[in-house]
């Protein structure tokens, strides 16, 4: 919302404004839960709401029931008038329309509950409403700052692929410095909350079930922020409930998460990765984690394979994790040429370090520091961003080539989308 600063004192947490008494109860005793101050619900409905805040400052947190209104855009578009900047506004509301919902959104609001309530919808809402006020925003993005989206995949379950994305996800946002998303596909048994001491909110699920609700507004409202540069979408679902999705949720995720970050690192299970290979198509640079074993030699060799025929033109880095040279199956001599190519990067065996890891809630890379292993994440992130370097010089060439002639749509600076083919 966007009305100008009225220094009226200090601003509230939440205030509420509904339209019946039943509501009223609900909301109370959602604020309470929150630890707000319950006489800042009050009666009155959107309308009072826009009168009251017309002569006071506007709440962190504000709940609004458009339930008595006759014209909910125009109403809505009243109380951004009134309301300060940085306002977050959950409404709720009798009208069940998509094109509402969509256009509620549109307005600058952050949801929009359809009555009757319950509370723990309410609390639900209330706390990504909290969560939102400190996770990072699309202004605070450079639109000059190129993105770079890296997929990693591992040959087989616990090779480490996930212990790998978080590190290199902390070691972009802290030591790269770049505005960092973790994607963590793995719907049902994920770790990428886990390792980081986060929980996962409903974020990857509800896009799931709702692909047309993502948006920039949704992946504000979705991302569980680790840090400052650092934001996180994943999912606990129940491990007997399904996941049915054709996959267009998947990649409208990396669409709009490519809008707001400058580095995305998406975490892909091979059973999702194999019906959707167009997943990795738009990445910058693939990892491909495995441990020095047969059974991974050969499924390396089954993926080296398959990414050859699905992203043929790729850049694929090739991680051994868990690397031990005194113990193990096969020496990296024995697996290189059993799979006919070199690794590019070996992770160290620090069981100690693992397990310190996982005790405190934070990523590998980061209990690194200060051992010799750290130097070994700062070359894979270095080689990384190197690539991405090169990758945002070839894609700044192209464009000025571009300027140079052609259409006038293409000198008015409209791009064509992805995939089109540019004219000769």
């Amino acid at each position: 919302m966007n009305a100008p600063f009225k220094s009226a004192g200090m601003r509230d947490p939440f205030s509420a404004y509904v339209c019946d008494d039943d509501t009223l109860e609900l909301i109370r005793a959602a604020a309470n839960d929150m630890g707000w101050p319950i006489e800042k619900c009050n009666k009155g409905g959107l309308r009072n709401a826009v009168q009251s805040l017309s002569v006071s400052a506007s709440p962190n947190i504000l709940f609004v029931d458009m339930s008595e209104s006759g014209d909910p855009i125009n109403d809505i578009n009243a109380l951004a008038e009134v309301c300060e900047p940085g306002t977050v506004v959950i409404a709720a509301g009798q009208v069940n329309d998509v094109r509402l919902y969509r256009d509620l959104l549109s307005s600058g609001i952050q949801d929009y509950l359809l009555k009757p309530l319950s509370l723990d919808q309410v609390r639900e809402s209330l706390t990504m409403a909290q969560a939102m006020l400190t996770s990072p925003k699309h202004a605070e993005m450079s639109d000059d700052k190129p993105h770079h989206m890296m997929a990693v995949v591992g040959v087989r379950g616990g090779v480490g692929a996930s212990l790998v994305s978080t590190s290199l996800a902390w070691a972009m946002s802290e030591q790269a410095g770049r505005q960092t998303a973790l994607l963590d596909l793995d719907v049902h048994f994920g770790t990428g909350a886990l390792t980081l001491d986060l929980e996962p909110g409903r974020g990857l699920i509800d896009a799931i079930d709702n692909p047309s609700r993502i948006d920039g507004l949704f992946i504000e409202r979705a991302m569980v922020r680790a840090s400052d540069k650092l934001s996180l979408l994943s999912a606990e679902a129940p491990i007997h409930q399904p996941v049915m999705t054709d996959g267009s949720a998947f990649f409208q995720l990396e669409e709009e998460l490519r809008n707001a970050f400058e580095m995305t690192i998406v975490d892909i299970p091979r059973q999702v990765l194999i019906p959707f290979p167009h997943l990795v198509s738009e990445a910058g640079t693939i990892l491909l984690v495995t441990d020095v074993t047969l059974a991974a030699a050969r499924d390396t060799i089954r993926l080296l394979s398959w990414f050859k025929q699905n992203v043929p033109g790729s850049r694929l880095l090739l991680v051994a994790n868990k690397f031990q040279t005194a113990v193990g199956e096969l020496s990296r001599k024995e697996f290189e040429s059993s799979i006919e190519r070199q690794i590019d990067v070996v992770l160290p065996f620090d069981p100690k370090l693992v397990s310190q890891s996982a005790k405190l809630g934070k990523s590998y890379a980061e209990i690194c520091k200060g051992t010799k292993s750290a130097q070994v994440w700062s070359n894979l992130m270095r080689l990384i961003l190197d690539g991405a370097d090169v990758e945002a010089e070839e894609a700044q060439a192209t464009a000025a080539k571009g300027k140079s002639g052609g259409s006038l749509l293409g000198k008015l600076g409209l791009m064509t989308k992805k995939g089109a083919k540019q004219p000769a």
